[in-house]
């Protein structure tokens, strides 16, 4: 499925040329001129990402992202501009932005930017199916004493940077406190390849034998 572009620009001819190149690479585009355009147009729907100038009739594009993420609209954006500070670039990237380009555009580098911004956006949305999945799976169910100080010895030791030993025989749930765990700490969650490297397990009961 081919990701969906919106260009926000009030110079008509860089409209035309970005959705020319971009529809060239395969995006779904489409364009409007003013920030007030963007904001009616992201509430009918989300493009994967917008492409966002800062210097617009009306409202500006700083104003238009801090609307944009006021109002819980979520797309990967990139601001474009050819008469920015560092202070106005600094400022967009504090709301969101995801890079800023200056103008007069390069063709190659607005192509790099917005893959890897794409990028991004995939990477995010994977990570949040695999925190759902893994909250699902690794729920702690009981009200007991034991699950309840379980909870709490979890709560404590979570939020942490220190590594945690877990054990039990096999069937008690040693996997779902693993996971448990996982999910209340502060790290981002990652995919099955990389939590591999990060969690280490030993069936001891495969091994008594040899101990």
């Amino acid at each position: 499925m081919s990701h969906s572009i919106l260009i926000v620009d009030d110079e008509q001819g860089i409209r035309e040329a970005l959705s020319s190149i971009l529809a060239d690479e395969g995006y779904e585009t489409a364009s409007v001129s003013s920030g007030e355009e963007c904001l009616a147009l992201l509430d009918q729907r989300s493009p994967d990402l917008v492409l966002l100038d800062v210097w617009l009739d009306g409202i500006d594009g700083l104003t238009t992202l801090e609307r944009m993420r006021q109002n819980g609209m979520t797309p990967m954006v990139v601001m474009i501009s050819g008469h920015a500070s560092i202070e106005t670039a600094v400022r967009a990237t504090k709301l969101g932005a995801f890079d800023f380009i200056e103008k007069p555009l390069s063709l190659e580098k607005v192509i790099l930017v917005i893959k890897n911004a794409l990028e991004v956006h995939r990477l995010e949305l994977e990570n949040r199916r695999l925190r759902e999945e893994l909250g699902g799976r690794t729920q702690l169910y009981g009200d007991s004493v034991p699950i309840r100080a379980l909870r709490q010895q979890i709560a404590l030791t979570a939020p942490t940077n220190g590594r945690v030993l877990i054990y039990g025989e096999s069937g008690t749930g040693s996997p779902s406190c693993w996971g448990t765990s996982r999910a209340a700490s502060r790290e981002p969650a990652r995919t099955k390849s990389e939590n591999s490297r990060r969690r280490m397990e030993a069936h001891c009961s495969s091994t008594k034998s040899a101990i």
